[in-house]
């Protein structure tokens, strides 16, 4: 047997091996804990990065893995200590737009490394600053997925950049793998820092369509709107498609269904422009039931962000067999392989292109439908959360059969806390 491991030391059995046609595991292999840290928590409301962790996770510990999600005190109270099969653990954090995202990811880090995971899978640039404390001071391997350039973003100031800039250095050379969500991000890793980076991107899975209960409460109706979803920031040029439609002539209103991400400012403006036509409907964020409801009556759908890592509404809003209107971004060029009925593309930035677009698009909704028949079909054989997770568990145990790396003691930075610096335990640590 190639390894064995603590389970086994106490008599436990090992998982059979299930190697196959999809996936190869190590003969006598057993479930790896796995610790997961950036994300604002589980289950997921708001945010790509959250959805994508919950999506991964819950598949991942369906395979039998253990899988612990660090959630923020600052993202709702944790109600439950598990979900889907995920551990879900709460880890204290200052609740501020510079703070919230590195106190949470350093105190996930100290209390994921007192349960000796064998994976410490960050998510998200900021999060790797703590990672040098998993790096050096355990035998976990430490995972980064890069879920897009946020040192790039327009909400942060110039030190926030600066230190992110720090955090986009690390994530080139400190982790023990990287795993991007889109083809551009893999290979913008492997020019600038020669390392590589394994393309495992984001998943959808078959929707299901809601009928119209809820959305009089918005004063939509079906195939009345066009929609947009996301955090209102200003890398997802909400402002630009309001400038844009404003100049539209449709009885179409257009659903704008999100909120504040510590950008308050910015949403101010963003309504402001909006200013008093009627057909702009600002609606906040909405979860679950309601958003389905809104994907399934809506007559198009509006991605026109400058900046993404692989956007997972514009999956979702595909799988609803929505004709999509995105900017020319490469993310969205990897979803929309050309411009057509269906799936129009659109010059980044550009007001006067964007209302082309758009123009385009309401002119014909029932071509425009056709077309995005063909673009649903694609994105659900292409982008599959199944797919993904295997792959996943593929690296996880590529890295864990791999020589460990000597430890030494580290001392924690939080008070009363030492980071551990386990025995010595069978190859597989």
């Amino acid at each position: 047997m190639p390894f064995r491991d603590d389970a086994a030391d106490r008599g436990e059995q090992l998982r059979p091996d299930r190697s196959g046609p999809t996936v190869t595991c190590p003969p006598g292999w057993r479930p790896l804990r796995v610790a997961m840290i950036g994300q604002k928590g589980v289950p997921a409301t708001y945010g790509g990065i959250e959805r994508h962790v919950e999506e991964m996770a819950s598949r991942l510990a369906g395979l039998g893995h253990e899988v612990t999600v660090y959630c923020r005190d600052s993202y709702g109270a944790v109600e439950a200590q598990q979900h889907r099969g995920i551990r879900l653990r709460r880890a204290r954090t200052v609740p501020s737009k510079h703070l919230d995202a590195i106190v949470h990811s350093a105190t996930s880090t100290v209390a994921a490394l007192t349960e000796r995971p064998d994976i410490v899978h960050y998510h998200g640039l900021g999060p790797v600053l703590t990672a040098p404390l998993a790096r050096y001071a355990s035998r976990a391997r430490v995972v980064l997925t890069v879920h897009g350039l946020d040192n790039q973003r327009d909400k942060w100031g110039r030190a926030a950049r600066a230190v992110l800039g720090t955090a986009y250095r690390l994530s080139g050379h400190l982790p023990d793998a990287r795993v991007t969500v889109s083809q551009g991000l893999a290979a913008h890793y492997t020019s600038r820092f020669g390392r590589p980076a394994r393309y495992i991107p984001n998943g959808v899975a078959t929707p299901t369509h809601r009928p119209p209960r809820e959305l009089s409460r918005f004063g939509l109706h079906p195939g009345g709107y066009l929609l947009l979803v996301g955090r209102l920031v200003p890398e997802k040029a909400a402002d630009l498609l309001v400038r844009a439609f404003r100049r539209l002539p449709t009885d179409l209103r257009l659903a704008i269904v999100g909120g504040s991400a510590f950008t308050d400012g910015y949403v101010a403006r963003l309504r402001e422009a909006a200013g008093d036509d009627p057909r702009i409907v600002f609606t906040d964020f909405v979860y679950g039931d309601l958003l389905a409801e809104l994907y399934s009556h809506a007559a198009a759908f509006v991605q026109p962000s400058r900046l993404e890592g692989l956007p997972l509404t514009l999956l979702e809003a595909a799988s609803y067999g929505l004709p999509v209107v995105a900017s020319d971004i490469e993310p969205h060029r990897e979803v929309l392989d050309h411009d057509g009925p269906g799936q129009r593309l659109f010059r980044d930035g550009d007001v006067d292109d964007l209302l082309r677009a758009l123009t385009t698009v309401t002119a014909d909704v029932p071509a425009e439908r056709a077309g995005a028949a063909l673009l649903r079909d694609r994105v659900l054989a292409g982008y599959s959360w199944d797919a993904a997770a295997r792959e996943l568990e593929r690296l996880y145990f590529s890295l864990a059969l791999r020589v460990p790396r000597p430890v030494r003691d580290v001392k924690s930075p939080t008070v009363g806390v030492t980071a551990h610096a386990p025995a010595r335990r069978r190859p597989l640590d």
